[in-house]
């Protein structure tokens, strides 16, 4: 099947960003200087850069299936280094949605394949809220509180990882945000928790207790 289409879209793009900007690819070409890093989920209907109106080049994006940021793995590590320490980003944003596939999927208790390895990560924090949850409500109350128990467990992942905490014993202005993106709507949502030292860790700790 030929995608000829997905080139010519491409070319009609760049033409009309260029009659709007001469100079914007030339810019773009010349230097990479994001004020972010999103680290976000492979859904396709999340598209980090557009749903905050950003130009490319604004936003250093990281995504993988439940925007998971986990200590074992070699990309999401590789992408936060580069990000915090060669880029210098101000603010890392841990944004997850509601109505993921893969939260769906970790609550479930049938195997999807290979990305269950992928996933035990989800349902290892499932199990350790399984009374909050099943207390919240009917399965799609669930789903949601689960989406937003993992953005902020995912949040302090962020916040004790070395990289960022040698940021902040450095000096660095650097903070962690929590987020959760409506597929309905089309509005994202901050959890009304950022951490931007070392001494904020507790306070996640804290709040998943609340949940």
């Amino acid at each position: 099947m030929s995608l000829k289409h997905l080139l010519e879209k491409n070319r009609a793009w760049a033409a009309a960003r260029t009659a709007r900007d001469p100079g914007f690819f030339t810019r773009l070409s010349a230097q990479q200087a994001p004020r972010y890093l999103w680290i976000g989920c492979s859904d396709s209907r999340v598209p980090a850069t557009e749903i905050v109106d950003l130009d490319p080049g604004e936003i250093f994006v990281h995504r993988n299936v439940a925007n998971l940021a986990v200590h074992t793995d070699l990309n999401f590590l590789s992408v936060l280094q580069f990000a915090v320490e060669v880029l210098e980003v101000e603010h890392i944003l841990v944004v997850g949605h509601y109505g993921c596939g893969g939260i769906r999927a970790a609550m479930s208790n049938r195997s999807v394949g290979l990305v269950d390895n992928w996933l035990r990560n989800v349902r290892d924090i499932r199990e350790r809220y399984k009374h909050q949850i099943e207390a919240a409500g009917d399965e799609h109350v669930q789903e949601d509180l689960m989406v937003e128990i993992n953005v902020l467990t995912q949040l302090g992942n962020v916040a004790r990882n070395p990289i960022v905490q040698r940021a902040w014993r450095q000096g660095r202005p650097l903070r962690v945000h929590g987020w959760v993106y409506r597929l309905q709507d089309g509005i994202l949502h901050d959890l009304g928790y950022q951490a931007s030292s070392v001494d904020d860790l507790d306070e996640v700790h804290h709040i998943l207790e609340r949940v």
